[in-house]
C-alpha cells in the first residue's frame, strides 16, 4: 500500500503540473469544439436556409450525444484504461472537425456533429477518474479546480474563435482553424500526459451498473438535484443561442465576431463557482442553489431592458447565478448519494447535457410567439419549477438535521 502511495502524483511536483496541464489542454480542446458553432448559428441558418431552431441543432445534437456517451466511457475506461481512450476522444474530435469544414449540406453537418459529440464525451467522462487513480488526495483537490477552469476557457475560446474567424473568413474556415488547434492540442496532450501507474482494471458489470443507476433515480433527493441541474442548463445555455439572433438583427446588427464576445459573460460564472463553497459554509447547500436560481431569474428579466448594456448585464447575472446553483447542486449529489457516488455524479452530468440539448425545442414556441420576451417568459416558468425543487430540498435537509440525535 505504501509503495502505491509513493507512486501517487504529489501537488506542486513537476509531474503534477505536467499531467494537470495535459488534462487542461485536452479539456480546452473538447469544449472549444463543442461550443464553436454557437456564435455561428445566424450564419449557418442563412447558409443552409434553415430556421433558428434547426440551426441550433448543430449545437444541441452534440450536447445530446456527449451526455449519452458519459454512461459508456466511464465503465469502459474502468475495464480497458484511461489514457488511450482520452487520446482517442481528442483525435476523433479533431478528425470530425476537419470533415465538418467540408460539409456541403446541413444533414451531413448534423450527422457529423452528433458523431463528434459522442467522441467528445471520452475526455470529460474519464479525466477526473484518471486524477483519482494517479494523484494524491491533496493534489486531486487542487487539480480538479484547475481542470474545470480549462473547461470554461475552452468554452469561451471556442465561441470567440467561431465568432471572429467565421466573421472574417466564413463558417467553414472556423472549423479549419479549430482543426489545426485540435491537432496541436492532441500532440501536446499525448506528449505531456504520463502513462497510468496506479490504474487497476475492473470487470464490466452491466447489471450492477444498471442497479446503481436505477437506485439513484428512485432516490427523490438525487432526482430533485438531477432535475435542477438539467433544467437550469436547459434554460441557461439555450438563452445564449436565441440571443445571438436578437443581436444579429436590427437594431443591434452585431457581426459574428461581436456575438462571440458575448460569451465572455461566462467569466462571471467562474466567480459563481468559487463563491458557492464559501457561501455553503454559512447556509445549507439547497439554499445556495435557490439563491443561484433567484439570481438567474433576475438576470433573465434584466435582459428585457432595450439596450445592449442591459443584455450584457443580464447575462453576467445569469452566468453567476447559474454556476452558483450548478456547483452547489453537483456538490449536493456527492453528499446525498448513499453509495456508488461515481455513477451518481455521472447521472447528474447526463441530465445536465440532456437539458442543454433539449432546451431549444421547449423555448422555440415562445420565440415564435413573442421573440426574446417570449424566451424570457418560457425561462421564468422552468426556473420557477427548479426554484421550487430547491426549496423542497431545503425542507428535506432541515427535517434530516432535526431527526438527528443531539
Amino acid at each position: 500500500m505504501s509503495q502505491q502511495n509513493d507512486t501517487a502524483i504529489k501537488s506542486g511536483s513537476g509531474l503534477f503540473w505536467r499531467a494537470t496541464l495535459a488534462l487542461c489542454i485536452g479539456s480546452y480542446i473538447i469544449f472549444a469544439n463543442l461550443y464553436l458553432t454557437q456564435p455561428l448559428l445566424p450564419m449557418l441558418a442563412q447558409e443552409f436556409d434553415v430556421s433558428a431552431l434547426e440551426a441550433g441543432w448543430s449545437f444541441t445534437v452534440s450536447t445530446l450525444m456527449l451526455g449519452l456517451s458519459l454512461l459508456v466511457y466511464g465503465p469502459l475506461s474502468d475495464a480497458i484504461g484511461r489514457r488511450g481512450l482520452m487520446i482517442l476522444s481528442i483525435g476523433g474530435t479533431a478528425l470530425i472537425t476537419l470533415l465538418l469544414s467540408q460539409s456541403h449540406d446541413y444533414t451531413t453537418l448534423l450527422i457529423l456533429r452528433g458523431l463528434q459529440g459522442f467522441l467528445m464525451g471520452g475526455l470529460p467522462a474519464i479525466a477526473i477518474a484518471y486524477m483519482g487513480d494517479e494523484y494524491s488526495k491533496k493534489a486531486l483537490m487542487i487539480a480538479v479546480g484547475v481542470y474545470i477552469s480549462g473547461n470554461t476557457l475552452g468554452g469561451i475560446s471556442g465561441r470567440l474563435i467561431g465568432g471572429f474567424v467565421g466573421d472574417w473568413l466564413g463558417w467553414s474556415a472556423a472549423f479549419e482553424v479549430m482543426t489545426l488547434l485540435s491537432v496541436v492540442g492532441l500532440v501536446l496532450f499525448a506528449l505531456l500526459l504520463p502513462p497510468s501507474r496506479r490504474f487497476k482494471a475492473k470487470l464490466l458489470h452491466p447489471i450492477a451498473m444498471g442497479r446503481d443507476l436505477a437506485g439513484h433515480l428512485r432516490n427523490p433527493l438525487l432526482l430533485a438535484a438531477y432535475l435542477i441541474g438539467g433544467f437550469n442548463f436547459f434554460i441557461f445555455i439555450n438563452q445564449y443561442s436565441y440571443i445571438t439572433f436578437v443581436l444579429s438583427d436590427a437594431p443591434y446588427n452585431l457581426p459574428a465576431s461581436l456575438l462571440g464576445m458575448l460569451f465572455l459573460t461566462y467569466l462571471s460564472g467562474t466567480l459563481g463557482s468559487a463563491f458557492s463553497g464559501k457561501i455553503a459554509q454559512h447556509m445549507p447547500q439547497p439554499m445556495v442553489i435557490a439563491l443561484g436560481i433567484c439570481v438567474l431569474i433576475c438576470g433573465s428579466l434584466v435582459t428585457l431592458l432595450p439596450s445592449l448594456i442591459g443584455i450584457i448585464a443580464g447575462f453576467l447575472l445569469n452566468s453567476f447565478g447559474f454556476f452558483l446553483a450548478h456547483s452547489s447542486a453537483s456538490g449536493w449529489v456527492s453528499r446525498a448519494a448513499p453509495h456508488a457516488r461515481a455513477s451518481a455524479n455521472s447521472l447528474y452530468l447526463v441530465f445536465y447535457y440532456l437539458g442543454a440539448s433539449s432546451g431549444g425545442f421547449y423555448l422555440d414556441p415562445f420565440w415564435q410567439w413573442a421573440g426574446w420576451s417570449g424566451v424570457v417568459a418560457g425561462s421564468i416558468i422552468v426556473l420557477g419549477i427548479t426554484l421550487s425543487l430547491s426549496l423542497w430540498l431545503l425542507l428535506q435537509d432541515k427535517r434530516h438535521l432535526q431527526a438527528q440525535p443531539a
